[in-house]
């Protein structure tokens, strides 16, 4: 039986590969629990330095598994706020786990599969990706992925992705500051690989204390921010030996 997610160790470096190829890694119900639970159990391992999320096939993901949308309707209440719950986990996970995590993304990352990607803390994409919100063309609303957008893209650009379905090439994606890097599509993976073999090289708690505070002074007033910076300017003394 297949597995909806293929997870491999490259020494300290964990690769979880979304594997429903033949869906174009869709994210069901199965698949999206397996990656929440695969990012916790990997933040968990003290031996996982760095995660790269990947995806089997010709494309990333094509977001959510529209096929599960029969079963997810008004009559069905506690089902459709479970997979709510545990789609807008996921759409956040990466970003709140101790280690970095690096996505290798070729062809479509679109929906879900467009979030999951930019969700990462570095993203290496293939020459064929297409990235977009195509969910209002389906009568869909891009909800639980909009915040993200918003936070990565300015707000005339983001509500042209989600109002129009436009798809944005790799290297408009580059331009945008969407992804790290671009190669050819059989070169994603050891790209990122080779950006996950750095990271596992720094003293992870340094770097769990650098990723924890790239995220909240983001979000905090330059005061805050600055105060927020002295604490760990303070505690990484103790990093080193």
């Amino acid at each position: 039986m297949t597995v909806p997610l293929a997870i491999e160790d490259h020494g300290p470096v964990r690769v979880l590969t979304l594997n429903r190829p033949e869906k174009l890694n869709a994210l069901n119900t199965a698949l999206t629990r397996s990656l929440s639970e695969a990012f916790a159990a990997a933040d968990a391992d003290s031996d996982v330095r760095a995660v790269v999320l990947t995806g089997a096939g010709r494309g990333f993901c094509a977001g959510a598994d529209l096929g599960e949308f029969s079963s997810l309707t008004p009559d069905q209440p506690d089902a459709v706020l479970e997979r709510a719950a545990l789609t807008a986990k996921l759409q956040v996970q990466a970003r709140e786990l101790r280690v970095p995590v690096v996505a290798a993304v070729r062809g479509a990352a679109v929906g879900g599969g467009a979030g999951l990607a930019i969700g990462a803390d570095m993203v290496v994409a293939g020459t064929d990706l297409k990235f977009g919100y195509p969910e209002l063309k389906h009568s869909i609303v891009p909800a639980l992925v909009m915040t993200g957008l918003v936070q990565h893209l300015g707000r005339k650009l983001a509500f042209e992705l989600v109002s129009t379905g436009r798809l944005l090439t790799a290297a408009e994606a580059f331009e945008l500051g969407l992804v790290n890097r671009v190669v050819e599509p059989a070169e994603i993976l050891s790209a990122a690989l080779e950006i996950a073999e750095h990271w596992a090289k720094v003293e992870p708690r340094a770097i769990a204390a650098a990723k924890d505070l790239f995220y909240r002074v983001a979000d905090l007033p330059t005061d805050a921010a600055m105060r927020a910076g002295q604490d760990v300017n303070a505690l990484m003394r103790g990093f080193r030996a």
